[in-house]
């Protein structure tokens, strides 16, 4: 349980860093747009701190913790990372606008579609777990 605390601790100091950034460099820079910065804020504090808190109430509750948990774990970790990681990159060229290839404009779509995809593969992976433990717990 102490691992689910101190995870939610660390999204939630992601989350306060992302939404400074995003203020800051875009005030920096003069941008006033809407720009994909603004919801790396909101992505860590659900998917990451809201989440593993959540996390933290199901354990204490039904114990679901095993060892598919970690693998899961991983998985979920590295996609909402990703995301996040891409969400900062396209954000970053939204308000510096510099001219970039097609590809690369592509390659950061897929990049966070990919890391989307994790997150979800993840998320379900994880709610698994915890539906195995609840139905153990009541049988």
């Amino acid at each position: 349980m102490k691992r689910y605390i101190n995870t939610a601790l660390l999204y939630a100091v992601l989350a306060m860093a992302g939404g400074v950034f995003y203020r800051e460099f875009s005030k920096f820079n003069d941008f006033t747009a809407k720009t994909a910065l603004s919801v790396v804020h909101t992505h860590y504090f659900l998917l990451g701190m809201a989440f593993f808190l959540l996390l933290l109430l199901l354990e204490k509750n039904f114990s679901f913790t095993g060892e598919k948990t970690g693998r899961a774990l991983v998985v979920y970790h590295v996609g909402l990372n990703l995301t996040a990681v891409m969400l900062v990159v396209r954000g970053v060229t939204q308000v510096t606008a510099p001219v970039i290839s097609s590809g690369m404009n592509a390659a950061i779509f897929g990049i966070a579609g990919i890391g989307h995809i994790l997150l979800g593969v993840g998320l379900v992976l994880l709610l698994l777990q915890v539906k195995h433990s609840v139905s153990t717990t009541r049988a």
